[in-house]
């Protein structure tokens, strides 16, 4: 079965993990949702590297936190934040990618 992501999380966000990192967080609605979406690791490293068209060494990892049914993944930023090209300081725009995900569950 497949899911968009968009329906089953409540909060998709980004922000700075540090200057050289950024993590993402995904809070899902349902518990039932959440624990089919980590049963099947169904957004995992290579999941969000695809996503991000990056390789697959720069997704550091991904978290799962039962506690609050989310989600966390933490990847490199391309710059650094604040220095010459980049184009989001605080890293808070850079969740778009994960809107767009189907997972299979």
């Amino acid at each position: 079965m497949k899911i968009k992501l968009i329906d089953a999380a409540t909060v998709i966000r980004s922000k700075n993990c540090s200057p050289f990192e950024l993590t993402m967080d995904i809070i899902i609605n349902k518990e039932t949702d959440f624990q089919n979406i980590k049963k099947a690791d169904a957004i995992n490293r290579k999941v969000i590297a695809e996503a991000y068209n990056i390789p697959l060494e720069k997704v550091k990892k991904v978290i799962y936190f039962d506690a609050a049914q989310a989600i966390k993944a933490v990847m490199e930023r391309p710059v650094a934040s604040g220095s010459p090209g980049d184009t989001d300081v605080y890293g808070a725009q850079q969740h778009a990618p994960l809107l767009k995900l189907e997972l299979e569950v």
